[in-house]
């Protein structure tokens, strides 16, 4: 009986069975751990209670593994298979083997199986229930009594002393059929609406997952797109490198083949002074005056003078044009790096003539007097005096084929200044523009341009009308947008040419950077002026549009940032000019 004993204390008392993964409760009853997650599933969320005691838990209570009941859980299961085997209840009276227990009675606290049964006491205190290993769990503790009711009140089994006499006296009470029936009409709900979460909990899994394939489609879709464009882009390019290196080097064979033909001349014109000078020479050293003023080949040498051998030198008398290319042009282009010189060949046509092009204006020397700027760092011309800013030719102040595109950048306009709408020209206006006031917008009377130059070669025109105070330069794109040092001119972060007129006769002309400011002392008398840039030279100047163009100052500086063009404008308008 002891092993009996030993075998009942080892049941899960809600499976009646050996426990199977024993876990304990903060309670202390243990139970199998599959058993008790199920009951702690049906119970409501926020009331939880133990099986054993009804003890309630506000969260979901954790389960402890008992480890030490586990293993003498396993030892018995391995000493006693058989008895495993049969229904793990066996029959009280049968000692000799063990036999099933088919009913328990729960006056005798017995089990018992057919025969036995057969033999058992009919009368009505013998009450008959399925087969049970915890025969005691259905008494009352204190009395002894079967466990009758239901007491709704304290939420236990009672017996009818408990009822009539003990501590339930006067409190609802209810059948255990009954209330076992209620308990399993809300139970039925409970798992009725488990049920109806768990269908729209698989049916928000199922939209999740569509949801989660249609964007890992579109996300191939997309990166397959993306990869077929990049494929097209690289063909592309390795296409226009192609295209672009072919023309360099058909460019270059045919400027070269140009070049020797040119050499080829020289060289034979060169061949033929070094003849007359050795007859010259020889005729200088004779002592017979009456043979050297008869020789008959040096009478119209001494006429020409020193330029019509310099015109003799020249191929056609004008200037070097080789195979439809302006070869001063083609020689800036080549100082101003490759980059040019690829922008400068898509814009011509070698069939083209000479004549269809658009000519770029000469720059003409003048002998004049250069003076030193008191300013470190630039160089300065008086009005009418051409300072070489490097290029071929004589062509410091053109840099390039054509104007620079500047378009002015609206957002930064100040309101008191009307941008057109081919963002060209800006005027001033005394109606406020009511834009909206943000940290790259002037605060008064400047504008710059969209796009800024970071390399190269550049150059720009204005036309200024109607204004007797304004300002045109350069600055860069982190200068001040409000107060005095926001004006080009009045801080290091830009460059200008300003004209100021304070009276009639009082018009002065000034060159301003870092609050620095140079007169000009000569008068611009053309409404038109053009501001070149070398980035990498590190020089900004600025040159009068008139006949022959007349270069007025240049800066010279490190620039470290991109630099915008920037028109400060305090009457009329500026307008950019584009290529006529």
């Amino acid at each position: 009986m002891a092993s009996a004993d030993l075998r009942d204390e080892l049941l899960c008392s809600i499976c009646l069975n050996l426990y199977t993964d024993p876990v304990t409760l903060r309670c202390g009853h243990n139970f199998c751990r599959g058993c008790i997650d199920q009951v702690l599933n049906t119970q409501e969320l926020g009331v939880y209670s133990c099986p054993e005691c009804r003890e309630e838990f506000q969260d979901l209570p954790v389960l402890m593994r008992n480890i030490t009941l586990h293993n003498v859980t396993e030892r018995l299961r391995s000493s006693q298979p058989h008895q495993e085997e049969i229904t793990g209840i066996c029959c009280t009276y049968c000692v000799d083997s063990a036999v099933p227990a088919v009913r328990c009675c729960l006056h005798c606290e017995a089990s018992l199986c057919n025969k036995h049964l057969r033999s058992h006491s009919k009368s009505p205190e013998h009450v008959l229930t399925d087969p049970s290993t915890s025969l005691e769990k259905r008494k009352c503790s204190v009395h002894r009594e079967l466990l009758r009711y239901y007491c709704t009140k304290e939420a236990i089994c009672i017996c009818v002393s408990c009822r009539l006499d003990g501590e339930h006296q006067g409190h609802q009470v209810e059948n255990l059929g009954e209330a076992s029936e209620k308990k399993k009409k809300k139970l039925r709900n409970v798992l009725q609406k488990l049920m109806t979460k768990r269908e729209k909990t698989e049916e928000i899994v199922r939209s999740v997952e569509e949801r989660r394939r249609k964007a890992q489609e579109k996300g191939s879709g997309e990166a397959e797109r993306v990869t077929a464009l990049f494929i097209d882009i690289r063909r592309r390019l390795d296409d226009l490198e192609k295209r672009v290196l072919s023309e360099i080097s058909r460019q270059e064979e045919q400027l070269s083949l140009s070049l020797s033909d040119v050499i080829q001349k020289l060289e034979i014109e060169k061949d033929k002074l070094s003849n007359r000078m050795r007859h010259i020479e020889e005729l200088c050293n004779m002592a017979d005056p009456l043979t050297v003023l008869k020789d008959p080949e040096t009478g119209d040498w001494c006429d020409l003078g020193w330029e019509g051998v310099e015109d003799t030198g020249r191929h056609d008398g004008g200037d070097a044009d080789i195979g439809g290319y302006d070869v001063d042009v083609i020689a800036g282009m080549l100082h101003a790096g490759i980059s040019g010189l690829i922008t400068h060949l898509e814009t011509i046509s070698p069939a083209k003539p000479k004549s269809m092009r658009p000519q770029p204006p000469r720059v003409r020397s003048r002998p004049s007097h250069t003076q030193a700027s008191p300013v470190s760092g630039t160089e300065y011309g008086g009005h009418g005096v051409i300072v070489r800013t490097g290029g071929a030719g004589g062509k410091g102040a053109i840099y390039g084929e054509g104007p620079a595109d500047i378009l002015l950048d609206i957002n930064t306009a100040a309101n008191n200044l009307l941008i057109s709408k081919d963002l060209k020209t800006a005027s001033r206006t005394q109606k406020s523009q009511n834009c909206p006031e943000t940290l790259r917008r002037f605060q008064d009377y400047q504008v710059m341009s969209r796009q800024g130059f970071t390399s190269g070669r550049h150059y720009w025109d204005v036309e200024i009308s109607g204004s007797d105070w304004w300002r045109v330069g350069m600055c860069y794109p982190s200068i001040d947008r409000r107060g005095r040092l926001s004006h080009i001119g009045y801080n290091k972060k830009s460059w200008c040419l300003r004209r100021e007129r304070w009276c009639i006769n009082n018009i002065q002309y000034l060159v301003i950077h870092d609050s620095k400011v140079i007169q000009l002392p000569d008068q611009i008398s053309s409404d038109r002026v053009r501001i070149c840039l070398d980035y990498e030279g590190g020089r900004l100047s600025f040159y009068e549009l008139c006949d022959p163009i007349s270069h007025l100052h240049t800066f010279t500086a490190t620039f470290t940032e991109p630099l915008h063009a920037a028109l400060h404008v305090l009457g009329g308008f500026i307008r950019i000019l584009g290529e006529e």
